[in-house]
């Protein structure tokens, strides 16, 4: 139960005090009428004494009575009407109402802290202490949980308003008071009418209320003086003579009325009577029958029996049991989608009176003194008359019970009924005497007594009364000699409700007994009892109980919060049948608190739905627009209906709301709920599609999806491009360009957008609802700052304009900013939408979007009774948290988020803006394949364009060729076949050396090589560099496929610029995704090798080599390929050049079928000098070999610049430059030659790259299509096979981080293999010999050996002809000889010098011999041993010796 201001002991004691009765004469009321208060309300707050009384047992022992308290009244002869009694509690509980103005009450219960803000007081015990702490915080502590002032003062007025009955005396009259003043004619004789009034009353058998404790009453004779009227000399005679004819002891002079009206107005006497008014209304049954239709006239709206049921439940006509079980508390309002239901909140609603109050002050005639006196009348006849009548009565009910018992039981037997002088009445009246004057001990003893004759009797009434006050005796005894029977009080509850159906009588057993049990910490005890008494004859009593029981369970050791609120919720219930709305909407509040949040969905539903409809009862639409709008925040586990339901009480509620409401800004919606952080801005305009070939650039759209690896991707493109313009640095204020912002992009800056063109903002709609949600004129909600950016240093922000009440100003905002409507935007059922919206900006400054505003409704259902125009305007704002900040070691150790302001751009002036198509653009490729197409470029603005740049992760795939090249004439071939080359018409091919073509060519000419250039960075040719407003032109692409095979995704980034330069946007970019699927074509391995024959021609002294070209067509039919021809193959380099064909086929080109291999070799020379001049630096010999009729001129476009660009691509793969790509150096080896290792490692290193040119027959619609293409080997070492297939590049290895300086790298010693090419031998010998072995035994050939250093610097070489083959193989195949003569030579060599020495082999007999056994070492001159490395040994040279 809630914490009580008074003690139970108080409590109890306060429940039962001595019944006094009032008798007064029509002066005396008069008298006291001009205080507006009758004799009885006069006295009532000088009830309580201050000091203490005593009296004598029957054992004539002392007993000392503290805090005695009487209850004066005036004598009322017919017992309170029941149905007055109940309004009289309904009204006070009604006018007891928790303050609103005081500070909150938080209850810590376990984990929740539960708000009671009914009064400011002591909370947050520590409840999960020990029970002993606990204990000894609620004793000392006077608050320590919330109070419940409506209970008590329902309880006080209960036990009051209860009629005497005639089981018990408690509250029968003790004493009566006769009143009469000193003015009347003759006030004895008046006194003599009063007391023969009293005596009709009490014994008179037309009068049988008030019940009179016992036969000879006491009467107390007042004579009540009006200072302000009559001689008080007269009052004292009349006083005198009634001293001697009542005696000192039953009569007494009372003057009052001292105050003067000049006294009135100079002093400020305090009023005690207003509080204790109100508990004397059920007193005086005539002011009942007169205040009856006041009353019912004057209840307020919270408490109309008749009002709406604020939980859709019908309140019965009178406070009657319920005929139906349907009104269970915690079953929604099936009925709320009718009509009825919001016909009732239609109804108007008006504030009543509360609780009636006296219009004038009380006690106006009255003086302090005056006070004292009545204190000081109320103690002299409590002291000297009631107590000494009290004790004189106990002595006498014990002596009359000793001596009538034994014979009274002989007399009469057993009876359920008691006459007046029934023993066991009188044993009850000393019992209840005695409890009145606190002498516990005798009354426990007397009750006990009772209790066995009346149980012996079967008198379950006495019995039950008798178990009653046994219990209660035991409890208030001193020192606690006996503990609380607990059962007593159970028996007497049980008695009461099921065997005498007297529900009064065990409802105050029932408040009896738990406040005991509350008093002893057993408050499940408390609880349980509370609950049993809870019935369907009393809504308020049962609200009021289940209130109780709930506070009885947070007070629990262990606090039983769910336990608390689901009683609350019953109590809110009951209260709300009862007529008492506050106090209903108070109940569900608090029990809300534990219901949040914690996934009770349909409970958390229910609450909130009566506390909507109850608050807006009770004219407090805010509080129900609050809780409305929970219910359909949350996601509901409702049914559709019911949610359709609370969707149109929300909007009916939320539409009477905003029509009273006079405020400017527009009111928050609740529904859909918006994903604020999945709002996407896109800034663009609506690019034109594709028009019949033309194919429009793929750009940006919010129909893609964001990829932080793509969008990393086209940042470094950009950032490549801007640094190439700026010189190479990268500006420091460089802002990438972001089309499309999300939650996954950087929005830490303001985003810029241009002026005239549109904003789209997709918000992400959620309907969590399973009814259709309409929209209707949905717009972006926007605040936008005019400023101008075209100033040298800008310009100050104006006002700051809002379309928020754009009713009023919607023609001057059109010219700030267009705001795209909506008209209708409909949800389906839980459905995730989103809505694009868009602004227009036709000013620059600064906009910030703030939100949505639109119309909110809900589709009619079929056969709903709403009309389809229930609609009501609100506002969503988009509120988006940014990143969290983890830089500092403050943002580390804390929770900060940064900003995101993708919802607040930044308008800048006008920029050009480009549109890109493509013409012919394929999606399929051969590797290698080389295809034409075009691009249009078209400046849409109205700015001219200029700066115009391409930038791509893969320039090996397109050109728009080089700026230079010779413009050589097409062939009829050509141009009928439409080929990407440029070519010339021979008559055979150019198999000879006689018909190789050469052209030197500059890596200048075609982009590459310049310094600071970049490979990916393409300058865009337009016409005097500026591309005019509205302008376009089309331009030849060469595409050329990926060479591995599969589906490619190619980005270009196109960068253009604004012929007039602004502050806050200094360029723009376009982007375009190509996806070109690569099918397989050709697969060609070269192989360089040293010619074995000594240069013998002029143009083949400065060295030669063999070019092995293996071809294999690895194409599986793929795209209809049906065959392909080797039309040219030629060759790129500094160093060596192509001279000849060796295995010509003829004037056809080899032919390659699927899975066929071919083999093509060539001879190479090195470049003429003329060819290698000082003007040729850094130039490029490109040499063609055609194997057809046509020349394909390799070294123009688009052949040399795929070339230079595979190159340029290779070059940054690996890291370091080669001399085959080193564009910018001469390729001179004079400022290298002491450089050993580099020297050693150009003698097997060759620069030459050769190129495949490739003709494809394709069948394609039963057509036959010429597909043409190259392919690119790099030669860059003798013997060391080289590959066109990208996918045998070997992966770079990864690099180590070092986090310590290293020691320099030493000198880094040529390996074996390199050296192994510095000497190249030759034998000269006859391939047959004749021999006549019968005459000669020994054959003596002659043999020479030629010797040439390969290399630029003086080697040692060594010959040693002891090497033998000595594997079984070779010996079976080849015959043993030997040398004759020295077998070893140590020879210098200089550099490129041919030496030929002479040796002799000797056989023995006829056979094949293979004379490469000698073993040849070299090394550098002047080096140590260690370097010397064995040369490679040259290839079998066989002799056949015969015999004759």
């Amino acid at each position: 139960m809630a914490q009580c201001v008074q003690s139970v002991q108080e409590f109890i004691q306060d429940s039962f005090v001595p019944m006094v009765a009032v008798l007064c004469s029509e002066d005396a009321d008069r008298v006291t009428r001009k205080n507006n208060l009758n004799f009885s309300e006069l006295l009532r707050p000088f009830c309580r004494l201050t000091s203490e009384g005593h009296l004598r047992d029957p054992s004539n022992q002392i007993q000392v009575v503290k805090n005695l308290k009487i209850c004066v009244s005036n004598i009322v002869t017919e017992p309170p009407q029941q149905v007055v009694t109940r309004r009289l509690l309904s009204e006070v509980v009604s006018a007891s109402q928790p303050a609103e103005s005081s500070v909150a009450n938080v209850i810590t219960a376990g984990d929740y802290d539960l708000n009671i803000s009914d009064r400011s007081l002591k909370a947050s015990l520590p409840w999960y202490n020990s029970w002993k702490e606990t204990l000894m915080e609620l004793s000392t502590s006077k608050f320590y949980t919330a109070t419940t002032p409506w209970f008590e003062t329902y309880r006080e007025t209960f036990l009051q308003s209860m009629p005497a009955s005639d089981h018990e005396f408690l509250n029968h009259c003790l004493a009566c008071m006769l009143v009469a003043t000193s003015h009347e004619n003759a006030p004895v004789e008046q006194f003599q009418k009063l007391s023969q009034e009293q005596h009709r009353i009490q014994h008179g058998s037309e009068c049988t209320y008030p019940k009179w404790f016992i036969p000879n009453t006491l009467k107390y004779y007042v004579l009540l003086h009006d200072m302000g009227e009559g001689e008080e000399q007269r009052a004292e005679s009349i006083y005198e003579d009634m001293k001697q004819r009542y005696g000192t002891q039953g009569c007494y002079l009372l003057k009052i009325n001292s105050r003067t009206s000049v006294q009135s107005s100079n002093e400020q006497i305090p009023d005690p009577w207003s509080q204790y008014l109100h508990k004397s209304n059920f007193q005086n049954q005539e002011m009942y029958d007169e205040s009856l239709t006041g009353i019912v006239n004057n209840m307020s709206v919270e408490n109309s029996i008749n009002a709406p049921e604020a939980d859709g439940l019908d309140l019965p006509a009178k406070d009657a049991p319920c005929k139906t079980c349907n009104d269970h508390p915690l079953r929604l309002d099936q009925t709320s989608a009718h009509m009825d239901g919001i016909d009732a909140l239609r109804a108007p609603v008006s504030d009543g009176k509360k609780v009636p109050s006296a219009s004038s002050t009380h006690g106006a005639c009255l003086t302090l003194n005056d006070h004292d006196r009545i204190r000081q009348f109320i103690q002299e006849f409590t002291f000297r008359g009631l107590l000494p009548h009290i004790e004189k009565n106990i002595r006498q009910l014990n002596d009359q019970v000793l001596v009538i018992s034994d014979s009274y039981r002989l007399l009469f037997p057993k009876n359920p009924w008691y006459p007046p002088e029934a023993p066991e009445l009188q044993i009850r009246k000393m019992a209840d005497l005695c409890f009145l004057v606190q002498h516990y001990d005798l009354a426990y003893s007397c009750y006990h007594t009772a209790k066995k004759d009346f149980l012996n009797d079967q008198a379950m009434l006495y019995a039950a009364g008798a178990l009653e006050m046994a219990a209660v005796s035991a409890f208030l005894q001193p020192g606690a000699p006996r503990p609380y029977p607990a059962h007593y009080m159970d028996t007497a509850i049980q008695t009461y409700r099921d065997v005498c159906k007297n529900m009064v009588l065990a409802e105050r057993c029932a408040l009896l007994s738990a406040e005991i049990l509350k008093s002893q910490a057993k408050y499940s005890e408390a609880a349980t009892l509370l609950i049993k008494m809870t019935s369907e004859d009393s809504d308020l009593r049962s609200a009021l109980l289940l209130e109780q029981a709930a506070h009885c369970f947070i007070n629990t050791r262990s606090p039983m919060v769910r336990k608390f609120a689901f009683h609350m919720i019953l109590a809110g219930h009951r209260f709300s049948k009862a007529g008492q709305k506050r106090h209903a909407l108070r109940c569900y509040c608090q029990a809300m608190q534990v219901y949040r949040g914690k996934g009770w969905s349909l409970a958390e539903d229910h609450i909130n739905f009566i506390i909507g409809r109850q608050s807006f009862t009770l004219r407090q639409p805010e509080n129900a627009v609050s809780a409305f709008r929970h219910i359909l925040l949350n996601d509901s586990k409702q049914a559709a209906s019911q949610q359709g339901a609370f969707l149109r009480e929300y909007l009916y509620v939320y539409k009477n709301v905003s029509q009273a409401s006079a405020e400017a800004s527009l009111p928050q919606l609740p529904l859909p709920c918006i994903q604020s952080s999945a709002t996407r801005v896109f800034f663009g305009h609506d690019r034109r599609l594709a028009e019949g070939e033309k194919q429009a650039a793929s750009h940006v759209s919010l129909d893609q999806e964001y990829d932080r690896e793509l969008s990393q991707q086209w940042r470094e493109l950009e950032e490549q491009v801007v640094a190439i313009v700026n010189r190479g640095v990268l500006p420091v204020t460089f802002q990438p360009t972001q089309y499309c912002l999300n939650s996954q992009t950087d929005n830490m800056r303001f985003p810029l957008a241009v002026v005239e063109e549109p904003i789209i903002v997709e918000v992400v709609f959620r309907n969590p609802l399973k009814v259709s949600l309409v929209l209707t004129d949905l717009s972006l909600l926007w605040k936008f700052a005019l400023k101008e950016f075209t100033l040298p240093h800008g310009s100050e922000a104006s006002e700051i304009v809002s379309n928020e009440k754009d009713v009023q100003v919607k023609h001057s905002l059109e010219d700030l900013i267009t705001t795209e409507v909506i008209s209708e935007f409909c949800m389906n059922p839980e459905e995730t939408k989103v809505a694009r919206l868009k602004l227009l900006p036709h000013q620059t400054g600064e906009l910030h979007i703030r939100g949505v505003v639109y119309n909110l409704g809900a589709a009619p259902s079929p056969g709903s009774v709403f009309s389809d125009g229930m609609f009501v305007r609100g506002r969503q704002d988009l509120e988006i948290q940014g990143p969290r900040l983890n830089s500092t070691k403050e943002e580390k150790t804390s929770v900060r988020h940064g900003p995101d302001r993708r919802l607040d751009p930044i308008i800048t002036p006008p920029m050009p803006l480009l549109e890109v198509f493509f013409i012919n653009f394929p999606t399929a490729l051969l590797c290698g394949e080389i295809r034409k197409a075009y691009v249009e470029f078209a400046n849409v603005s109205k700015v001219p364009l200029t700066g115009l740049r391409v930038v791509s992760k893969r320039p090996e795939f397109f050109t728009f060729g080089s700026h230079t090249s010779a413009l050589t004439p097409l062939s009829p071939g050509a141009s009928e076949n439409c080929s990407a080359y440029k070519t010339v018409v021979t008559g055979s091919s150019s198999s000879s050396s006689s018909a190789v073509a050469t052209t030197l060519v500059s890596p200048l000419d075609f982009g590459a090589g310049g310094n600071g250039s970049q490979p990916g960075v393409v300058d865009i040719p337009l016409p005097d560099s500026v591309l005019q407003p509205g302008a376009s032109i089309q331009l030849p692409m060469w595409l050329r496929g990926p060479d591995r095979e599969g589906v490619h995704e190619i980005n270009f980034l196109f960068y253009y610029e604004s012929t007039e330069k602004t502050s806050k946007m200094s360029h723009r970019v376009l982007r375009h995704t190509a996806i070109i699927c690569a099918s397989r074509s050709l697969s060609v391995r070269a192989t360089a090798c040293r010619s074995n024959t000594l240069p013998e021609r002029s143009m083949e002294r400065d060295g030669s080599m063999l070019v092995f070209v293996d071809v294999e067509n690895i194409n599986t039919n793929e795209a209809g390929v049906r065959e392909f021809h080797i039309v040219q193959v030629s060759s790129c380099s500094k160093q060596w050049r192509l001279h000849s064909c060796i295995n010509p086929v003829g004037d056809k080109d080899s032919k390659l079928t699927s899975r066929e291999r071919g083999k093509l070799c060539f001879r190479a020379i090195k470049c003429r000098n003329q060819e290698a001049t000082s003007n040729a630096a850094g130039r490029y010999t490109f040499a063609d070999i055609n194997l057809g009729n046509e020349q394909i001129i390799s070294s123009t476009t688009p052949c040399a610049d795929f070339f230079f660009r595979r190159c340029q691509t290779t070059e940054l793969k690996k890291g370091f430059t080669t001399g085959g790509v080193s564009f910018g150096q001469s390729g001179s080896l004079s400022d290298s030659e002491g450089d050993i290792a580099s020297v050693v490692r150009k003698c097997s290193e060759v620069d030459l790259n050769i190129v495949v040119l490739w003709k494809a027959y394709v069948v394609e619609d039963n057509k036959q299509l010429i597909l043409e293409g190259q392919l690119h080997v790099a030669l860059q070492t003798i013997g060391k096979e080289a590959c066109s297939l990208s996918q045998k590049e070997e992966a770079q290895e990864m690099v180590l981080l070092k986090f310590r300086p290293e020691l320099p790298p030493p000198l880094v010693r040529p390996s074996t293999e390199q050296l192994s090419h510095l000497i190249k031998t030759n034998l000269h010998y006859p391939e047959s010999y004749d021999h006549p072995f019968p005459q000669k035994s020994l054959c003596m050939v002659p043999v020479t050996l030629t010797l040439s250093n390969c290399s630029m610097v003086d080697v040692d070489v060594v010959i040693d002809l002891r090497h033998k083959a000595t594997s079984p193989e070779t010996l079976e195949i080849h015959g043993s000889f030997t040398w004759l003569g020295q077998t070893q030579y140590k020879l210098p060599l200089k550099a490129q010098e041919v030496h030929k020495l002479q040796l002799t082999a000797c056989f023995i007999h006829a056979g094949v011999y293979n004379l490469g056994t000698h073993r040849v070492f070299a090394k550098i001159a002047n080096q140590d041993s260690t370097c010397e490395a064995s040369q490679q040994s040259s290839m079998p040279a066989l002799i056949v010796v015969n015999s004759i």
